[in-house]
């Protein structure tokens, strides 16, 4: 007969690892815990870092309030939180965490560094953790305000878990959700989420808006059908706000993005209640995507149900349910019309548009006026231009491999070259390089459709494919320049340029875009200067090489430089050639850091070996060359270096984006065919324009089709 098991107190270690299997059930549920810890110090910016999803290295840092160095003995114990007091503070928590045991749960079944400074605090604290208790002591160290918490080997001693997850990829997948969610749902705050030592692949901009990080995230095949909802209800002391797709968007895998009172959560009576909704006008098995943000009193709802806190239970759940849908339906319903695209009529030789005013399935009016060309096969503005014959000088464009080889032009050429010497002789032919470790190799550009999808300059990577590994800067200087450039950037200019459609070239320094049914004139030095600037920033250490077929003496080009400027020589200056080889000096005592960080090459015996490759298929105006060496020695703060990094990509942007003066026909469509297919692609793909746009002439609207109409309506 057997006899009865003896009941044993299990030993606290076991018991905090089947609690930690309880709440950190994958990667994506540890890292859902540690934003959350984020969101609660009221950080700005979260920096997430990945490897093999999760389970080798998982990696947040913020910039929020930080923690007190004297709590950082037990804030990995369990039920250590200082969001919580009593257990009545449950029905009025504001907070994220309450419990106290995510820090915990991860520290038993992984490695835990945390390091972490307050603004109080003279410098920043490291500690490592294992089993819920300090390693070691806790060390003082250099840090940022905020915290940094770096978990290593995950599930390492609960071996059946770890063999149970999926790939790392997929793991990965989950974790970009969660990131993905709380981007959108705290548009206020910048995420960065990348795999370690590759691209971002989620980097939202900080003070953002939700419609732009559901662009940023799922594309703008997504946020241009999202229609707002809003309902408010005293009585349920309900408050909804979210964005819903039109009936013209389904998908057979459907998104729905809930969150009460700011919790990321899952509740299957709400996802049947809005895919009932949708079955009415959507194809079967065809989805949305759907965000709602409810806000409920904290009294009615219950966040203590999971230990991952996934789920919620809430008072009156049938009632909002139903508000939610009658909601989501009476927006629809507003909005029941199939898009219905129209061309223009053709020209020459059309017959007249049979109908000013078209009618929509449902008897909606859809005006001329807003009728907007979406044929590419309709003609375009140049088959009304005189055919210029081919002259003996040509630049060729290969077109199917995105290389170019330019030949300078003669007469330029023998300008850039007199009085320096047989050394400089043929040396200005180029050619993209093929020899260094870095980014010089094939740089494939993406194509770009007639419909674009807009992607950031911070996710522009991924639009081309690199043959070596990228270098992530860790340089601070560079870090703050790309965020001014990111808090100066205008939304609506933004909008424009990554929708916009190429018109037509007036002349090498202005263009001709469309946006809806808006015409644009553009001052495309101005924005290519600032395209050179942004690609300088974001590609730092990671620029392409354009070699030189043969070394260039420097003394010889500050020479010429400064004989460019003989009208505001000053004879006290002395001897132009000393003045040459003292400049000379002062970049060649600088060409290791002009090589490593901007891929400008120059050997010890002074002379210039290539020029960066900024964007693949341009190369810069090559007369220009003296005069911008020259403006590197005096223009550049080479004493501050965050002003030294500016001023350096300010000039070189400067020197890449002005055009060819050249005014012979074929210089002048060659220069135009480098916009329309090289300089727009990339604008609209990259580019992040500056507010001041808005008011210097850069961009100018100068037809609109509805002002148009009422023009014509008065004659």
């Amino acid at each position: 007969m057997n006899e009865p098991g003896v009941i044993r107190k299990l030993d606290e270690n076991v018991v905090n690892r089947i609690a930690a299997g309880e709440i950190v059930q994958r990667p994506a549920n540890a890292l859902k815990e540690l934003i959350e810890n984020s969101l609660d110090a009221h950080a700005t910016n979260i920096i997430i870092t990945v490897k093999a999803g999760g389970l080798k290295y998982l990696q947040i840092q913020d910039n929020g309030t930080g923690i007190r160095s004297d709590s950082l003995d037990i804030v990995c114990e369990r039920f250590t939180t200082s969001k919580l007091r009593e257990y009545e503070d449950l029905q009025a928590i504001n907070t994220y965490g309450f419990r106290g045991e995510a820090l915990a749960s991860i520290s038993h079944i992984a490695h835990l560094t945390i390091l972490t400074k307050t603004q109080h605090d003279k410098c920043a604290y490291k500690a490592s953790y294992e089993n819920g208790k300090l390693k070691g002591p806790v060390k003082a160290c250099a840090g940022n305000n905020g915290t940094q918490i770096t978990v290593e080997d995950l599930f390492f001693n609960v071996i059946a878990r770890k063999k149970a997850l999926r790939s790392p990829n997929e793991e990965y997948t989950h974790i970009m959700e969660v990131v993905g969610g709380y981007a959108i749902h705290n548009s206020h705050v910048g995420f960065h989420l990348k795999k370690f030592g590759e691209n971002t692949d989620i980097k939202t901009p900080i003070k953002s808006s939700v419609v732009e990080n559901v662009r940023i995230i799922h594309g703008n095949s997504i946020a241009r059908e999202l229609l707002e909802i809003e309902l408010t209800d005293p009585t349920l002391k309900l408050s909804l706000h979210g964005y819903v797709t039109n009936v013209n968007y389904s998908h057979k895998k459907g998104t729905m993005l809930l969150f009460i009172n700011h919790r990321l959560v899952d509740s299957l009576s709400i996802r049947k209640a809005v895919d009932s909704v949708y079955a009415t006008y959507l194809p079967k098995n065809a989805h949305s995507f759907v965000y709602l943000s409810l806000e409920l009193d904290p009294r009615n709802v219950d966040v203590n149900v999971h230990p991952t806190k996934h789920e919620v239970q809430f008072l009156y759940e049938e009632q909002i349910i139903d508000r939610i849908k009658t909601v989501i339906e009476n927006k629809l319903l507003s909005c029941n019309s199939s898009r219905v695209m129209y061309t223009q009529a053709r020209l020459p030789g059309a017959t007249m548009v049979e109908e000013i005013v078209k009618k929509t399935t449902d008897g909606a009016k859809v005006y001329a006026k807003d009728l907007v060309r979406v044929d590419s096969d309709t003609q375009k503005i140049d088959k009304f231009f005189r055919t210029v014959s081919k002259s003996e000088t040509t630049i060729e464009q290969a077109t199917d491999t995105h290389k170019e080889t330019i030949k300078i032009d003669q007469d330029i050429q023998h300008t850039v070259l007199e009085g320096a010497g047989d050394d400089l002789n043929n040396s200005l032919f180029l050619e993209p390089s093929e020899s260094k470790s870095k980014p010089e190799g094939n740089i494939k550009t993406a194509v770009v459709d007639s419909n674009i999808t807009y992607i950031d300059p911070k996710e522009s990577f991924k639009t081309r494919t690199f043959q070596y590994e990228r270098v992530e800067t860790k340089l601070t200087s560079v870090k703050q320049l790309r965020l001014d450039v990111e808090n100066n950037c205008n939304m609506n200019l933004r909008e424009i340029l990554a929708n916009l459609i190429f018109i037509a070239c007036i002349d090498s320094q202005r263009s001709l875009v469309q946006h809806s049914t808006k015409l644009y004139l553009c001052d495309t030095t101005r924005l290519t200067e600032e395209l050179f600037y942004e690609t300088i920033l974001y590609d730092f250490q990671n620029l392409g090489l354009i070699k030189l077929s043969d070394p260039l003496p420097l003394v010889e080009l500050f020479v010429l430089g400064l004989s460019s400027q003989e009208s505001q020589w000053d004879p006290e200056l002395g001897d132009k050639r000393d003045m040459a080889k003292q400049m000379a000096e002062l970049l060649v005592s600088k060409c290791s850091m002009l090589f490593e960080y901007f891929s400008l090459q120059i050997n010890n015996q002074g002379e210039l070996l290539a020029l960066p490759l900024l964007l693949d298929g341009h190369t810069p105006f090559m007369g220009a060359l003296p005069t911008y060496l020259v403006r590197l020695v005096t223009e550049v703060n080479w004493k501050s270096e965050k002003e030294c990094f500016d001023t350096f990509s300010r000039q070189t942007a400067i020197f890449y984006s002005q055009p060819n003066p050249d005014t012979k026909e074929e210089a002048l469509k060659s220069e135009m065919w480098k916009q329309e297919h090289i300089v727009f692609p990339a604008i609209r793909r990259n580019f992040l324009p500056p507010t001041s746009f808005t008011g210097n002439g850069a961009i100018l609207q100068i037809a609109s089709l509805c002002d148009l109409y009422k023009v014509f309506e008065r004659c």
